[in-house]
């Protein structure tokens, strides 16, 4: 089960002023559903207003309904292994996205599986939240208890030109349990309840609910 209030710790800190995201990239498929452009760019560099607006598409994923719209999902097992797309996830988190060749690679994955009626962004941001020690009265100390380095991603319809709309669905990787993260298993986020994108944890991320 996802526990409320660690989503709550993420998105708390997604403001344009608190944020501590570095990188966005991304890709957009025409209706198509052929590959329509890349780009990779330093979060901080944003304009407030942009910052403002594709911090709203990020925090659209831990701040759904837990255990309803964002779920728990387990890495089957072999999955782990050499070419697999959690090994993909995880160097994709080791570079804090600055690889194009991995990002590619991710967005070709999604092209071959992803179900849309129409055009979509693929859309990936990278955070590493510092999480504080707490003493034992519950007060915060001064120094680091733990680095989480994170991914968000969100798969939007596009209702403009390259602009996105509210993600249909996403995730979280890896998972943040109990403070911590949890490599072994992914959030998944579907905005529609009654017609999921069953492609993306099952055919992409190859994962099962846990």
């Amino acid at each position: 089960m996802i526990q409320r209030e660690d989503m709550l710790t993420l998105t708390r800190r997604m403001t344009p002023a608190r944020t501590s995201i570095t990188r966005m990239a991304g890709c957009y498929v025409d209706a198509d559903g052929e590959f329509d452009g890349s780009f990779n760019i330093h979060f901080q560099k944003l304009s407030e207003g942009e910052k403002a607006k594709n911090l709203k598409l990020a925090k659209a994923i831990p701040f759904s309904r837990t255990n309803q719209n964002l779920k728990k999902y387990e890495f089957l097992q072999g999955r782990q292994q050499a070419g697999g797309v959690w090994q993909l996830l995880m160097a994709l988190r080791e570079c804090g996205l600055r690889n194009d060749a991995l990002l590619d690679t991710f967005y070709e994955l999604v092209m071959v599986h992803y179900k849309a009626p129409g055009a979509y962004a693929i859309l990936f941001f990278y955070d590493c939240y510092d999480i504080l020690a707490k003493a034992a009265d519950k007060e915060r100390l001064w120094e680091s208890e733990e680095m989480f380095a994170y991914l968000i991603c969100a798969i939007c319809p596009l209702c403009g030109e390259y602009e996105p709309d509210e993600p249909a669905c996403g995730f979280l990787f890896p998972a943040f349990t109990n403070g911590s993260g949890d490599l072994n298993h992914v959030l998944v986020y579907q905005k529609h309840l009654d017609r999921p994108h069953m492609e993306l944890p099952e055919k992409i991320l190859g994962v099962a609910q846990s």
